[in-house]
């Protein structure tokens, strides 16, 4: 079973969004790509989207899931800046805590200041601004996984939050926030390494053949290497959706300045057609 009615795996570069970019042609292929993304959202009409992003407020060897009752950031490149806002649908963030601290996945429920009211916000990254900026303004769930190379507990936690979207009835959408090898190039803040290339080909053949859980072999050394900060979102999708209810499409991959970025729609299966 699938319960979320649109999922996808999206980059976060601040250039996708036109607002953030002296040059609109150098994120274009990306960008066309999360417009598509964003349609088949919309299309679908969720009410809460969950997303998972390796860059929101981290607990330590613990899923951290956002429960203020807002979330708030500002992406800034350029000097054009662009700010969010969302509602945090904080019923579902505490049945997927509650769902994963039942299966003994270690989880942590955040919040700021006060229970509720004014001062209950928290800080929305760029890990979810990004990909939110094309989505449906709806209220949010926003998770920060946890990145170890033990990659077990994020198929665990994905089939936990799969079960409490499954049981929350609300139309939910999923995003794996996921940017890839961060060392194409020289000139990037971590240099270059010619592992990013190795690592990038492998996630791209995973992705396009629904095999998600095969990025879970990845040789630490090779993670080191290549820097990307998608796996361990990937894996949560992976075990929030399993191999057999996939359909996996990859819109775009493409390295425009550092790091790789992948656009991809898991769609649910389509029904059976009776003669």
């Amino acid at each position: 079973m699938n319960p979320f009615v649109f999922a996808c795996i999206t980059p976060h570069g601040s250039e996708i969004l036109e607002a953030l970019s002296d040059d609109a042609s150098l994120m274009a292929r990306t960008r066309r790509s999360m417009n598509s993304l964003g349609h088949a959202m919309h299309q679908s009409a969720p009410q809460v989207i969950v997303v998972l992003t390796p860059h929101g407020t981290r607990a330590e060897g613990q899923f951290a899931i956002a429960n203020p009752e807002r979330l708030r950031g500002t992406v800034e490149h350029h000097d054009h800046a662009v700010v969010m806002e969302r509602l945090v649908d904080r019923d579902l963030a505490r049945d997927i805590a509650q769902t994963a601290l039942a299966d003994e996945v270690p989880t942590a429920l955040l919040n700021y200041a006060t229970s509720e009211g004014p001062l209950s916000c928290m800080p929305l990254d760029w890990g979810a601004i990004i990909p939110l900026a094309f989505m449906p303004e709806v209220p949010v769930v926003v998770i920060n996984p946890p990145r170890a190379f033990e990659f077990t507990p994020h198929l665990r936690f994905g089939a936990s939050l799969a079960r409490a979207a499954a049981q929350c009835g609300k139309r939910v959408g999923l995003i794996a926030s996921c940017d890839w090898s961060h060392t194409h190039a020289e000139t990037g803040p971590y240099g270059f390494h010619e592992a990013a290339v190795k690592l990038d080909t492998q996630v791209v053949a995973c992705i396009e053949s629904g095999n998600f859980e095969a990025l879970a072999a990845f040789e630490p050394r090779l993670i080191e290497d290549a820097k990307p900060d998608g796996l361990w979102q990937t894996l949560v999708l992976a075990g929030a959706i399993p191999p057999h209810v996939r359909r996996v499409e990859v819109l775009s991959y493409e390295v425009p300045t550092y790091f790789g970025m992948i656009c991809a729609a898991v769609h649910a299966p389509k029904p059976d057609v009776q003669p």
